[in-house]
């Protein structure tokens, strides 16, 4: 017995959420519209992903070199940032919470294999970043996991297990380490 036989591998009808053609053309947009846009035209942007379906709040900021590869599965909230390069592989669910920071370079994965199934069936588990929560450069973020309301992720950590809220993470892969201390106004 194979191990692994992509031969009989098979993407299920509705995995997608919409129709191939929409998904095409979605990359498409994507590809142009989107990516070919001034970096400051955010509002432009954010028109763009609501049009596809994207639960998009107000005064996000979202960099015009971010893939996002089915915008319908995606939710921003207010006043969130994703920066430049960043990819939203959201063959499941992710949810942005406002105030929200991912910084340049990350990559929120939502889906993988089973590698126990020679067909290497494909699944996929819902990624949540929570409100005021801070990812720092190109930090990886698997499938099923919960970033906590303010919680920080240090840079180039790969995250495989929920991060409690207000807490400080990093490394490989990404362990709390400290709580999170606010200073200063608060308003």
């Amino acid at each position: 017995m194979l191990a692994q036989d992509l031969s009989r591998f098979r993407v299920p009808a509705t995995f997608r959420g919409r129709s191939g053609w929409y998904v095409q053309l979605w990359w498409l947009v994507q590809a142009s519209l989107f990516t070919w846009s001034p970096q400051v035209l955010y509002g432009w942007r954010r028109f763009l992903l609501r049009l596809f379906g994207a639960k998009i709040g107000k005064g996000v900021i979202i960099r015009p070199s971010t893939r996002i590869t089915y915008p319908w599965k995606v939710s921003i909230g207010d006043f969130a940032w994703v920066g430049d390069d960043v990819v939203l592989y959201s063959l499941g669910e992710i949810d942005i919470g406002a105030n929200a920071v991912v910084s340049q370079r990350c990559y929120l994965c939502t889906g993988s294999h089973d590698y126990t199934q020679p067909t290497f069936d494909i699944y996929t588990k819902p990624i949540l970043v929570g409100a005021e929560a801070w990812l720092a450069t190109d930090v990886f973020v698997a499938p099923g996991v919960r970033i906590g309301r303010g919680a920080v992720v240090g840079a180039r950590s790969s995250v495989f297990e929920d991060i409690p809220e207000l807490m400080l993470a990093k490394g490989t892969p990404a362990k709390p380490f400290k709580k999170r201390l606010l200073t200063g106004e608060q308003n």
